[in-house]
């Protein structure tokens, strides 16, 4: 692609409005998320997961709610600000309202079905990522302007923003009468939650000029990151790259080197009597499976 194309296009999606088909994309998969993660807790109480939404609607209705807009929550609470700041937006809140409505209780499932349908969820995946890094960015640029030097911060709330309703999962099921405290970002951080990090570390990066590229490539870039690995995910079941990163820094820098070296030194030789006696059996044995054939 010729660069000034690249340019072109780069400021385009530099300066695209998410209201309203990135933030509907945003709230459908958030509401086919929840709705998923009601299977396992209504098949425990023996019902079906459609019985326990229209046995719980508030229920239902509130664990929603907190997915859609879990970013803007844990960051408002962590900055000092309203929690219930994201709910003041009527707009917002009825669209998600309607989304959480017709994917639960649409006539024949169509809603539901639709979104589960792989085109439609391949395009809601590239809306929902291209919204996923302009969350990063606002973010950062936001918690920028409250603490200028605080870089832990500016990282913190970046992460946050871009993957929210991962960190909310466990308060939402608690909502909807599950708890399940080993499960949680913590302890098992995913993908997202790591991809927002580099976002927010390159976006803060930029803003304290240690990138000289022009803003444009660089949350471009963010974008199809974002993208590419979401699709990467659906469609070739990987799950995270960062892995091998890892595992490698693990074994580097947090003993794992050196405790296969304390394992090899410590492995004790086999002894001249116990050899004698294995070889024994396995004459043993292959002389009766003979006789037996």
């Amino acid at each position: 692609m010729d660069p000034q194309t690249f340019m072109d296009v780069a400021t385009v999606v530099t300066k695209l409005k998410m209201y309203p088909y990135f933030d509907v994309a945003h709230m459908i998969l958030c509401c086919m998320a929840v709705r998923d993660d009601i299977v396992p807790q209504a098949q425990a109480a023996g019902a079906q997961v459609l019985s326990f939404q229209r046995r719980h609607p508030v229920s239902s209705w509130m664990s929603s709610m907190l997915v859609c807009f879990a970013g803007s929550i844990i960051a408002n609470l962590l900055l000092g600000e309203p929690i219930i700041t994201p709910f003041k937006d009527h707009r917002s809140l009825l669209t998600a309202t309607i989304i959480w409505y017709m994917v639960n209780f649409c006539p024949f499932d169509l809603v539901y079905k639709i979104g589960k349908f792989l085109p439609f969820k391949l395009l809601l995946c590239v809306l929902k990522e291209t919204q996923r890094a302009h969350k990063v960015y606002h973010g950062v640029v936001h918690t920028a302007k409250l603490y200028p030097n605080a870089y832990f911060i500016i990282v913190l709330i970046g992460t946050i923003k871009g993957n929210g309703s991962s960190i909310m999962k466990n308060f939402e099921r608690l909502v909807r009468g599950g708890w399940n405290p080993a499960n949680n970002e913590t302890l098992q951080p995913t993908f997202i939650t790591k991809a927002s990090l580099v976002a927010s570390i390159i976006f803060l990066c930029e803003r304290l000029n240690y990138i000289s590229v022009p803003h444009p490539f660089i949350y471009f870039g963010v974008v199809i990151f974002f993208v590419y690995f979401k699709l990467s995910s659906i469609l070739l079941g990987i799950v995270d790259p960062f892995v091998p990163l890892e595992n490698l820094f693990c074994a580097v820098f947090m003993g794992g080197m050196w405790d296969a070296m304390r394992r090899a030194v410590k492995a004790e030789p086999v002894k001249e009597e116990e050899k004698d006696g294995i070889l024994r059996n396995d004459v043993i044995k292959s002389k009766d499976e003979k006789k037996k054939d």
